[in-house]
Parts: C-alpha cells; structure tokens; sequence
C-alpha cells in the first residue's frame, strides 16, 4: 500500500508539474517558482497549486460573462455627423495609446468629454449625494469596499432617497471587499427601499468554491453612473477616508475624477457586463441610448480589465503609456509589484532621458507588498527613476500621467493583483487642463514625501535586502 501510495503521490506531482509547465501565459519566471514550490514541498505546493496557481473564474462565470459583453454593445452616435465629431479631436501623438485600450475593452476614444478632479474624499462623496439626489431616470454604483460609516451610510441614503421618488437605482458590491455590508442591517433597509442589489463574485462555501474557481479572484472596480451622463473614476472606495477598518493607517488619499459626457455611456458598459454577469438582467438598452452631439470636449476611453480580458491587458496599457513618455512620467500607486516588463519599461524611460519619478505610500497596510515592493528600488534608483514614499498616510491614489497632456486614472495598481486577478476600471485621457491639475496633485504628494536615494537603499542590512528579495518572490507565484 505505501508503495501504491507513493506511486500515486509521485503520479500527481508530474501531472501538476506538467501543468505548470504546458499552461499557456505563464511567465518564465512564474513557472520556475511553482516548479521549485511543488518540488520543495509535494503535498502542500500541488494542493496551493490546484488554489491558487491559475487564474481560473470558473465555466459558468465566464459563459455568463461573455453572453454579458457580446449583449453589450459599444455605445453609438445618433447620427454620422456626430459620429465624425466624436473621433474627430483623437490626438495623432496618442492615437496609439487608444488603440491599446480600444483592443482591451471594445470602447473607442471618445471626444465630448468635461471632467474635474475631486478635492479630496469627503468631497467625492458629497458631489456623488448632490449628483444622486439630482438623477431623473437611473443610479448605477459599484464598490470593491463599501463601508458603513459616515461617507458609506451618505451614499445608501442617497440610494433610497432617489429610489423612493421613482429613479431605478442598482447598487453592487464585492462579496469580500464589502462583506461587512452585506451582512449588515443597512444592505436589506437598501433592498427594502427598493433599490436593486448585487453581489460581484461571491465567497459563500469557499471550500467547494475552490473546485470550481480561483476563491481570491475579485471585482475590485469604483463604478458610478447617473442617468448615461455623469460619471466618476478613481482610487476611492465608498467610505470615510479615516477607514476605520485599518485606521492605523488613515487617512486614506485617493484621487477621483468626475466626468460629464460620453465617456460615461463607456463606464456604463463595465457596469452593465458586470451586473449583467451577477443578476442575469440585460442592460443592453441603456447603452443602446444613442450618444448626443457633443459640445467641446477632450477625448477620453474607458478600460475595464480583469481575469476574462486577455492576458497582460494592464501591463500593455501601463507600459504603452510609458515607452510614450518623452519628457516627463509621474506615477502614483500603492501597492507596487511589477512584471519584468513594466519594471523594465521604467529604467528605460529613466535612461533614455525622461524625468520619472514613482510615488509609493511610507506605510503600507500590506507587508508582503511593502517589503516586495522596496526589492525594486535598486535597480529604478541605479537607472535614474525618482522614488518618494508619502507621508501623509496611505496613498491609496493610482494615477500616471506623461508629458503634461496625458493621464490614466483608475482603480488598478502596479502589481500582480491588478493585472491577473483582479476586475479594474481606468479612464485614459487627453487634455492639457485635467492633466495639469492631476499633475498638481501628484507634486503635492511629492511635497509630502521622502526621497528615497541609492545611498540609503544600498545601506540596508543584508537581513532587511534578504527579506525584502524573499517576498518578492512570492509575486511570480501569487
């Protein structure tokens, strides 16, 4: 018997071996990792690799999800004059730039486009009340984290507020990140009022979950939309930015963007194929609205990634936008994590004469990517890149912006999570006024930050550097 065993042992480390190897989209890297993981430890390494090794949704997800994008169709102008009005300020410099995004999401750039950056969160969340409390015919709102403190109980009033005089309003959350909500007495006085409710990937039975899906695969998009005109896209969670859930590390700093015009038809898409893929409801119709003719505005383009969009989707889009940089690239991102490639992408930029600079939180809420994230440094500083760790709390704003003229704003981060794991929404535009004020923000973070210089980076004890370069290990196999 413990002949047959070991047999069967022994049987099952090659075919996960196999696995590793034969995958499609797997990094050299990657699979060195879990080929070292599975030999080191045959029992634990298969059964993490069965949890955890692929980037699987699960067969009935991904046949819901693709029903739900081919029945979202891309928003269209009324008419062919508007038609050549809305493509007809795309900037030939970044023309490009849209294409990768156009070849992620479906979505063409789009001109028409008005936009703000939010002061801070407090005022996000008071001009999404004012915003809500003003929707004549629909609310759709979606949050990774959804709190139920001040901001979080602000927005759910909002809610019922609006359903109660006739406005349908749909309200999703992801079942991890807002979990406490879901349990909370506030999520069935929001069904009560009449709002429609929703649940992105849902954790119930993980332990059966696992043998139809990867468990930690979540929705981590900000979603907003009123009545297929306004819409907001940033870092922000709905909640107070104290966040008292891991208040030690608050405030929490985001950076959010409003936008007025097309663009909102685009963000409507990511709501819709979402919603559509949780509840079964067809959302088609909203988007079939025809798009008005639009007064001056910037170009602008949704993009929505995730574990079903193709592989490496906001790795390319991160990356196009840096080779495009010629003068000057800010990046602002807390959880810092890259592939060989972005991570690549930014010495060149450095090398090759752009002023780069990488604005990364002090304190990090977590660790292991506190610790991976600082094993890059050496390298980045050794080729030229600016490294400053803010201050001021956690620096939760995911922002890029190149040469003054072009911004990516969003939910997604530099690292593995964000471009395997996680579903994420950005907004890529292009307009010199709404850059330079996202710009301001980001020097303003500069103000409040430490430079980090090779000197002191080539200062850490062996012990700090082999930690650090221990986690980052980690990444490839996460």
């Amino acid at each position: 018997m413990t002949t047959l065993t070991l047999a069967i042992g022994a049987l099952i480390e090659l075919a996960v071996l196999a696995r590793v190897m034969l995958r499609p989209h797997r990094e050299p890297a990657s699979r060195i990792a879990w080929v070292a993981v599975v030999l080191a430890l045959p029992v634990l390494g298969t059964i993490a690799y069965v949890l955890f090794g692929e980037v699987n949704i699960g067969r009935r997800r991904l046949e819901k999800e693709r029903e739900a994008m081919r029945r979202a169709p891309e928003p269209l102008p009324s008419l062919p004059q508007d038609a050549a009005n809305l493509r007809a300020e795309i900037p030939g410099r970044s023309r490009h730039l849209f294409r990768v995004g156009q070849s992620i999401s479906g979505c063409a750039p789009i001109a028409g486009n008005s936009g703000i950056l939010m002061a801070d969160s407090n005022a996000t969340i008071e001009a999404m009340v004012t915003d809500i409390d003003g929707a004549k015919d629909h609310v759709h709102v979606l949050f990774y984290i959804w709190l139920t403190d001040g901001n979080g109980s602000r927005v759910l009033a909002a809610l019922e507020r609006a359903a109660a005089r006739g406005v349908t309003c749909r309200a999703m959350v992801d079942a991890l990140g807002s979990r406490g909500l879901l349990k909370s007495p506030q999520w069935r006085t929001l069904r009560a009022a009449g709002v429609k409710t929703a649940t992105a990937l849902s954790i119930e039975h993980p332990l059966l979950l696992a043998l139809f899906r990867r468990a930690d695969l979540r929705n981590h998009r900000k979603i907003v939309v009123v009545d297929n005109s306004i819409t907001y896209c940033g870092s922000q969670n709905c909640a107070d930015p104290e966040f008292r859930v891991k208040a030690k590390y608050a405030p929490w700093v985001d950076a959010v963007m409003r936008f007025e015009g097309p663009i909102a038809q685009q963000a409507q898409r990511l709501f819709a194929i979402d919603w559509a893929s949780a509840t079964g409801e067809d959302l088609a119709e909203l988007l079939r609205q025809p798009l008005r003719a639009p007064r001056a505005g910037f170009v602008a383009q949704a993009i929505g990634t995730g574990p079903t969009i193709r592989y490496s989707a906001m790795p390319e889009m991160f990356e196009s936008l840096i080779h495009a940089a010629r003068r000057e690239l800010i990046v602002t991102t807390p959880y810092f994590v890259p592939n060989e490639s972005l991570q690549g992408a930014l010495c060149s930029s450095a090398r090759r004469g752009v002023a780069t600079t990488i604005v990364l939180p002090a304190r990090n809420d977590s660790w292991i990517v506190a610790g991976a994230s600082r094993s890059y440094y050496r390298e980045l500083l050794a080729a030229g890149v600016n490294i400053h760790e803010y201050a001021g709390g956690l620096l939760h704003a995911k922002s890029l912006t190149i040469d003054g003229e072009v911004t990516l704003i969003g939910s997604a981060n530099m690292d593995r999570r964000s471009f395997d794991l996680n579903y994420e929404n950005n907004i890529l535009l292009q307009d010199a006024a709404l850059t330079a004020a996202m710009r301001e923000r980001q020097m303003q973070y500069v103000a409040q930050s430490s430079p980090v210089t090779l000197e002191l980076v080539k200062g850490w004890t062996l012990w700090h550097q082999l930690w650090n370069n221990t986690l980052a290990m980690l990444g490839p196999v996460l």
